[in-house]
This record gives structure tokens, C-alpha cells and sequence, in this order.
């Protein structure tokens, strides 16, 4: 499919057959593309269109290169992200003069966004260059975005780690355990984040140098170096949360040793306290026919006492040890 726009007034405006208005476009979107739209869109941008096969390699120099006085720039862009499993797809951007290109395969939230803002307020969209750095732009807002909604769950998460609000031992074992699968899905998003981010670090200073050789105006290379350093704060923003979410891990893992440890500690301390009583019992049940206490009156209760004195010692000692 082939979503094609035309400039009027610096704003951007859909139009209907993108054959009939070759000449107005300025930017053509296709989504999934079919081969004979990515024919016409290669003919009137006057560069081939790489295929999804040549957009998901990963040496730079197939995501980032000039042919034929185009620029082709590739970077990778998630989709559904609102969720804790984007979708991750490579996004071709092609800047050919006054002209611009995109192909992708998944639906990426600035590339419906866009539009519309582009369509209802002035954003200076004249040609295929201020569409190109007006769409990263919404591209990197978007992305601070979704850094900025995990930013605030991994917060949710460190709450719930260092204060649970259960108190028995067995349900905050379940809650450490539902802990360590959000733990999971917030380093997936984080991760694909800074993937996506890296790319487009390369992309912005591919395109950087490439407006000096075109000797675009000042305004548009200031928004370019703007765009470099959002991408560049938002990278190092990823890596906090990234160390934030491994520091987050080993928090819980540490929690759920202390509480094996508190149960095991426990059973250790019930095994040592009912081990004098068992001693004594042991003592009075030996069959031996001489055995004074068997004809003592109070023989019986004197051993019911020596067990639960024997029992009672060490709970005290612990007790005063703090042990418990």
C-alpha cells in the first residue's frame, strides 16, 4: 500500500492515487509493499527500494548509504509498544532531493500520529527534508514515551520489592516470583528500546553529514543536532533503567534468599529446641528393669517437667540472643 502526501501551506495533506500526483508528492509511505509499488515508488524517487531482506541486515553499511545522490537510511522501530512485547521491524527512510520515501512492514505509532499532526497545524513540512526530521522527530517523542511509562513501572516494581504488603512468607514468595517475570518483560523493553535507539544515533549522524555536503539551511541542521542529542539522552536514560532493572533483579533474588534462609533458620532452631525433650523421652523409655523413677510417685510428672524445662532453655537463649 502506498500512502502518499503533498505539501500545502507547510502542512502535509493525503492524497488519493499516488500515480496521478507524482509531481505534488512529497513523501510516499508504503506498507508492505507490493513489487509493482515498489516499481513506481523506485521510479519517481530515481533509487531502487531495498527489499526487507536488505533492510534487516545489520552491517552498517546496508542500513546507511548514498546511491545515485539518494540518501538511504535504515533504522529499527517498535510497534504495539504500548505493551511489554513490541513488535521490532526495520524502517527504510529514503531522502532523494526534495523527495522522501518509507518502507516498513509493521505500523509504528509516528507514522499515524504524524499525519494527522502534520495535516491539522503548521509544522513547516515543505518538501521530503522537513517531512524526514518532523517524522524522527515524532519517532524519538515517541520512544521517550515509552522509556518514560517503564521508567514509572520499574518504580512500581522497586515498591513492591522493598515494601510487600504481604506477611506471610509463602504469599510474598508468590508475589517475588510474579516480581521476577515483570523484572523480565521490563528488560525486553528497555533492551529493544536501546536497540532502537542505537540505530537511530547511526541514522542521525549519517544524516548530519549528509546535510552539510546538501547545504540544507541552519534551521534544519539545528533540528538535526537537537534530534542527536534527545537520542543521546534517551540512550543514556535506557542504560540507567537498564542498570536500575539488573539492580532490581538481584534485589529480588537477594529478597527470596532471605526468606529460604528465614524459613530454613526456623526449622533448625524447632529441630534443636524439641531435641532435649526427645532426649529425655529417650531416656525414660529404655526398658531397663532397674530404673528408680519407674516406682516414684512422681516420676511421671518429673519427666514431663525436665522435657518441657529442657524445652523452654534454648528457646530462651535464642530469644535472648536474638536469634529469633
Amino acid at each position: 500500500m502506498i500512502k502518499a502526501f503533498v505539501a500545502e501551506n507547510d502542512r502535509l495533506r493525503a492524497v488519493d492515487g499516488f500515480a496521478a500526483n507524482q509531481e505534488r508528492v512529497v513523501w510516499a509511505d508504503l506498507f508492505s509493499p507490493t513489487k509493482e509499488e515498489e516499481t513506481a515508488v523506485a521510479e519517481w524517487i530515481g533509487v531502487t527500494i531495498p527489499s526487507l531482506e536488505a533492510m534487516e541486515e545489520i552491517e552498517i553499511s546496508s542500513r546507511l548509504y548514498t546511491e545515485n545522490g539518494a540518501y538511504i537510511m535504515t533504522a529499527t522501530l517498535p510497534a504495539h509498544a504500548d505493551g511489554d512485547r513490541p513488535k521490532m521491524s526495520p524502517v527504510t527512510f529514503v531522502l532523494a532531493g526534495t523527495r522522501l520515501a518509507t518502507v516498513r512492514y509493521h505500523e509504528p505509532r509516528a507514522f499515524q500520529t504524524f499525519p494527522l499532526r502534520a495535516e491539522k497545524a503548521d509544522t513547516g513540512c515543505s518538501n521530503g527534508e522537513t517531512v524526514l526530521i518532523g517524522l524522527l522527530e515524532a519517532i524519538v517523542d515517541r520512544l521517550a514515551d515509552v522509556l518514560e511509562r517503564a521508567s514509572g513501572e520499574v518504580v512500581t516494581i522497586s515498591h513492591d520489592i522493598f515494601h510487600p504488603s504481604e506477611k506471610k512468607a509463602s504469599k510474598r514468595d508468590r508475589d517475588f516470583q510474579l516480581v521476577l517475570r515483570r523484572i523480565g518483560r521490563k528488560e525486553d523493553l528497555v533492551s529493544k528500546i536501546q536497540d532502537s535507539l542505537l540505530t537511530l544515533q547511526r541514522l542521525s549522524g549519517f544524516l548530519a553529514n549528509a546535510t552539510i555536503q546538501h547545504k540544507i539551511s541552519k534551521d534544519l541542521r539545528s533540528r538535526i543536532k537537537t534530534l542527536s542529542r534527545d537520542i543521546l539522552s534517551l540512550s543514556d536514560h535506557a542504560s540507567f533503567q537498564t542498570q536500575k532493572i539488573n539492580f532490581l533483579l538481584d534485589a529480588t533474588l537477594g529478597m527470596i534468599n532471605i526468606e529460604q534462609n528465614a524459613i530454613i533458620k526456623i526449622v533448625s532452631v524447632a529441630a534443636v529446641v524439641f531435641l532435649p525433650p526427645t532426649l529425655v523421652a529417650s531416656v525414660y523409655g529404655m526398658n531397663f528393669a532397674l530404673m528408680p523413677e519407674l516406682q516414684w510417685f512422681f516420676g511421671y510428672p518429673f519427666a514431663l517437667m525436665m522435657m518441657v524445662i529442657s524445652a523452654v532453655l534454648p528457646f530462651w537463649f535464642f530469644r535472648r540472643k536474638g536469634w529469633l
